[in-house]
């Protein structure tokens, strides 16, 4: 919440300025209404905490009400939340609660779609780095809402060797050597590959996990195979919706999706004032 809390100053700076002169002028500043967010198409909701320390930033004494708390699957018409505050604070606040709460509740249902798409399966989808900058824990938190889980949240809490360090150590087996005599034992290592070449090397160094780099669904099953459970197998790159059902056939234990915080499509949902 601490991060939501820096997001919000900076929504504050840039939306409010010296003040809501529309709301400011019309609404008396004793008036109290009551408000609900009503879903405006299906999804997932993620992000209710978030919008109602929004309000509460105006109003303290806000009454908040959730109906339907986070992770909980909604259709058109559902009310989500009902609150009841200052009428200017409800008015003030409405876009900056709902920018937070249709961008999480959007990585929450697309998240979810995913999930859908691979039941029955033993696979577990994954998030990456490509979060918008500054929201990485709302959004990481909005892709376990929607059932998926987080890969590595920083560059600090697991070591994950790619073209670039491959290139500059001089191999695979270089790489994790150098790096093996720096670290814990309790941190895993993962490295990319992109050929079966890459992946024998990869398993001959005894790396935690092997990803698999935009490579072809039939390729991907010859390395499953190669693998044999020695490591655990990530398939990243060019993970669609429309291919992962593919994808989690081949064998891998994992599907990592950029697109599930980096291309977000926001869920449709309303503030509508009642009386």
């Amino acid at each position: 919440m601490k991060s939501a809390e820096v997001l919000f100053d900076l929504a504050y700076a840039e939306d409010i300025g010296d003040g809501d002169i529309t709301t400011n002028n019309l609404i008396d500043s004793n008036d109290r209404k009551t408000a609900h967010f009503v879903a405006k198409e299906e999804g997932v909701v993620a992000g209710l905490p978030v919008a109602e320390m929004v309000f509460k930033k105006f109003d303290p004494n806000l009454e908040w009400n959730v109906l339907l708390p986070d992770g909980s699957h909604v259709v058109p018409g559902d009310i989500i939340a009902e609150f009841k505050g200052n009428y200017r604070a409800l008015l003030t606040g409405e876009r900056k609660a709902l920018n937070f709460l249709q961008r999480l509740s959007g990585i929450a249902s697309y998240a979810n779609l995913c999930m859908k798409e691979i039941e029955g399966t033993k696979v577990e989808i994954l998030d990456t780095r490509k979060t918008l900058p500054g929201y990485r824990y709302l959004d990481k938190y909005a892709v376990r809402m929607g059932g998926a889980s987080n890969h590595r949240f920083g560059l600090y809490d697991m070591v994950m060797i790619k073209d670039n360090h491959i290139q500059v150590a001089g191999s695979i087996t270089k790489a994790v050597e150098a790096i093996r005599k720096k670290i814990p034992k309790s941190i895993k290592i993962e490295v990319e590959t992109t050929t079966i070449e890459q992946v024998k090397e990869a398993l001959e160094a005894d790396v935690d996990i092997i990803m698999l780099d935009n490579m072809r669904s039939s390729m991907m099953k010859k390395c499953v195979e190669i693998i044999d459970r020695r490591a655990k197998i990530e398939a990243s790159g060019n993970m669609t919706i429309k291919r992962i059902r593919k994808v989690a056939h081949t064998g891998v234990d994992y599907i990592s999706i950029g697109a599930l915080t980096h291309s977000v499509k926001a869920l449709d949902i309303s503030q509508r004032i009642i009386d």
